[in-house]
């Protein structure tokens, strides 16, 4: 699968007319629930006067895909709906796409406010980046300090990704790596640590393709 590169901070953004209607696109990547959420309201924030704020949020792996959507005030299954359509026909995941109606006054239709948000979502999905996803398994590590700076270089060399770290009276860190690299990072890994690490795996997860 694939997802969008713009972050919540500067997502990908188009707008058209409709019979007097203005419809505003806006599309990111996420990591879950919470941080669709977020951009949402961020959207909601940024326009109060907007009749409609509707959105979809796709994120996952194929298998345990999530998808939520809303059609905020529209009549059933013609906001939404359509922009899910659109995520899907495109394969993309962990990204949320917003489009705003400031309303003009003249109805729609069902069919043309299907038309018309699948057209904004179309849209700025065309104008944002995307990149392949890789299938990853995301671990945790305790590790003695001594070991810390060698374990980041040996991630670094197998393209995995660091996700986060703790320091205490040990460093603990939380990192993907790609699957297709796995048995040799486990090998070169039990010769750095040399039983010295404690480890957990914490399942499938993905990063960004290089």
């Amino acid at each position: 699968m694939r997802t969008i590169v713009e972050g919540p901070d500067r997502p990908a953004e188009s707008s058209f007319t409709e019979k007097k209607s203005e419809f505003i696109a806006q599309a990111c990547h996420i990591e879950g629930a919470d941080q669709a959420a977020a951009f949402v309201e961020g959207v909601r924030l940024t326009h109060p006067k907007a009749r409609h704020v509707c959105h979809c949020a796709v994120w996952g792996l194929p298998g345990r895909l999530n998808e939520r959507m809303a059609d905020d005030g529209e009549p059933s299954g013609t906001a939404g709906k359509p922009i899910l359509e659109v995520l899907r026909r495109r394969g993309l995941t962990d990204c949320v796409v917003t489009v705003t109606r400031y309303f003009g006054g003249i109805l729609l239709g069902s069919g043309g406010l299907i038309r018309a948000y699948s057209t904004a979502a179309s849209q700025a999905l065309d104008r944002a980046h995307t990149a392949d996803l890789v299938d990853c398994r995301r671990f945790r590590i305790e590790l003695p300090y001594a070991d810390h700076q060698p374990f980041r270089r040996l991630l670094a060399s197998c393209q995995g990704r660091l996700t986060d770290e703790t320091f205490t009276d040990h460093v603990t860190l939380i990192y993907d790596l790609p699957l297709s690299n796995l048995d040799a990072f486990e090998s070169r890994l039990s010769d750095l640590v040399q039983g010295r690490a404690a480890k957990t795996d914490m399942g499938p997860s993905s990063i960004l393709s290089a």
